[in-house]
């Protein structure tokens, strides 16, 4: 009786339900890796991009980074002094009239790069200036009046000296007919000219201490292979080093500054940063005409022409501050409170050999209204204009759109020792101002970079929705097919059952009828 009992329920349960155990199981699994997608996916993609940009030698990313596929422009605004004898005879106020821009276009390259085993690379950089007129307010031949920048610095240095020594410059200068202001054409200024003290200079002044040029121009010697050497760390090792400057000319420190936080060189050259960038991160930007690192906060989200989405990040209001309204910035006194720089101003002479050198954003943007106003003929900054900014791609790291805008300025001392400028005041006197970036980047760059935003995303959705409904649809299936076949299963035992009792029913009467005696 227990024999063919035990058999029908061995052939229900492996020939009409495994299947469906089986299909169940491959439902769970479904889903399980639906869960699993939507929570490590986006893991997964980073690593990939984090191996995509790692700069790598002969990836497609290390020839970009090596050779920008772009055009960056630099624009270059004068402030022309068109009253420069009344300004020193009558003590007038000086009118200056911006002219410009002066255009050039750039070719940027690395050289001489050299891979290291700490996981770093080392360059020279290549930086080739081409006059764009057809771009430009006027060629290079235009004539500007400015102040004498090297004579201006040496006054405005021998102010503590010796008096004997500033009567001697006085007369050097009378016999020199050396005067606070020059007139130079555009290209002159930029690119250098024959200056009378700097010739002096190189006559009389010890080896040690010369000056590394010969002629004065606010870009000279830069138009080529910078003898500055880079080491910066290729990612490879640890993607949130990407692009951070590992030394520079050997230093993995500024020596100017009074504490190590504000010595540091930990940021980028601006091109490339560290990906996966979210709005609270602080971009660090290094050039070494800035004589410091540059921090950059989130403003807002941006899109570019090529529909690539991108942050905006720009310098915090508090970056050229004062020490009144900003103490963290007394790092940047190297004598203390009184060689700080007033609110909207960054004394760079430390690097500058020590010519009183001030950078400010265009138009005194973000300083004191009293800087502005000191001269005549600066319009009120405007954010549009004179905002520096830097448009980034999140996912990579990669900027889209650069507009590095920064204002030269001198910070003349009056002299009265020295009859030339007895009578130039003290004043912060604006020299021009630029803007150099870049527009937007080649479409083989842009795709790929839309690719990385766009495509992941709709894969791991695509991936979840597929995953989950699959597995749902299986679990469904077997669900109900199991508790169908097991309500047949139910029935057929029943069945079983009853057919086992009827034919011992039968055999029981059978038997009774045998075994009952004859009856005659």
């Amino acid at each position: 009786m227990n024999g063919p009992k035990h058999k029908l329920c061995t052939k229900l349960s492996s020939t009409y339900l495994r299947k469906w155990w089986i299909t169940i199981a491959i439902a769970s699994i479904l889903i399980v890796g639906g869960v699993l997608v939507a929570c490590e996916f986006s893991v997964l993609i980073n690593a990939i991009v984090d191996r995509m940009v790692a700069l790598r030698p002969g990836a497609k990313t290390f020839g970009w980074w090596a050779k920008p596929p772009v055009e960056p422009h630099i624009s270059l605004y004068i402030y022309n002094v068109t009253n420069a004898d009344d300004f020193l005879s009558n003590g007038s106020k000086a009118i200056v009239d911006e002219v410009g821009p002066y255009v050039y276009s750039e070719s940027w390259e690395k050289v001489n790069i050299v891979e290291n085993d700490n996981g770093t690379l080392s360059y020279n950089l290549r930086k080739i200036y081409s006059f764009r007129e057809d771009l430009s307010v006027g060629p290079e031949d235009d004539v500007v009046i400015v102040p004498n920048i090297p004579m201006l610095s040496a006054t405005s240095q021998s102010k503590h000296a010796a008096r004997f020594l500033r009567l001697a410059m006085a007369s050097i200068m009378d016999i020199l007919k050396i005067k606070p202001f020059v007139q130079v054409s555009v290209g002159q200024l930029l690119w250098g000219y024959e200056d009378p003290l700097l010739k002096l200079a190189k006559d009389v002044v010890p080896k040690e201490q010369k000056l590394p040029y010969e002629e004065f121009g606010l870009l000279y010697g830069k138009n080529g292979t910078s003898s500055d050497r880079v080491t910066v760390n290729t990612g490879v090792d640890d993607i949130e080093k990407y692009g951070i400057i590992d030394q520079y000319n050997g230093r993995t420190h500024l020596p100017h500054w009074t504490t190590d936080e504000c010595n540091h060189l930990n940021g980028t050259d601006g091109s490339i940063f560290p990906p996966h960038i979210d709005h609270d991160r602080v971009l660090h930007v290094y050039d070494k005409d800035l004589c410091r690192l540059m921090p950059l906060v989130f403003e807002k989200e941006v899109m570019t022409s090529n529909e690539v989405p991108g942050y905006r990040f720009t310098p915090p209001e508090w970056v050229f501050a004062d020490v009144e309204s900003h103490p963290e910035n007394m790092c940047f006194c190297p004598a203390g409170q009184p060689s700080c720089s007033p609110n909207g101003l960054f004394n760079v002479s430390l690097c500058q050999y020590d010519s009183p050198i001030m950078l400010s954003f265009p138009h005194f943007y973000l300083g004191d209204e009293s800087l502005r106003t000191q001269v005549e003929g600066i319009s009120p900054p405007e954010k549009e204009k004179h905002q520096f900014f830097l448009d980034v791609q999140p996912k990579m790291g990669t900027t889209l759109r650069v507009r590095a805008r920064i204002q030269i300025n001198l910070a003349v001392s009056q002299v009265f020792d020295i009859k030339q400028v007895a009578n130039f005041p003290d004043i912060i006197f604006p020299i021009l101002w630029f803007e150099e970036g870049i527009d937007s980047l080649p479409n083989e760059v842009t795709d790929l970079m839309r690719f990385a935003e766009q495509v992941p995303p709709k894969i791991r959705v695509a991936l979840i929705v597929g995953l989950f409904a699959l597995g749902v649809a299986l679990l469904l299936l077997s669900t109900f097919c199991l508790i169908r076949n097991s309500h047949r299963q139910s029935t057929l035992h029943l069945e079983g059952s009853n057919y086992l009792a009827t034919a011992q029913v039968d055999m029981n009467k059978k038997q009774n009828k045998d075994t009952q005696p004859a009856r005659y």
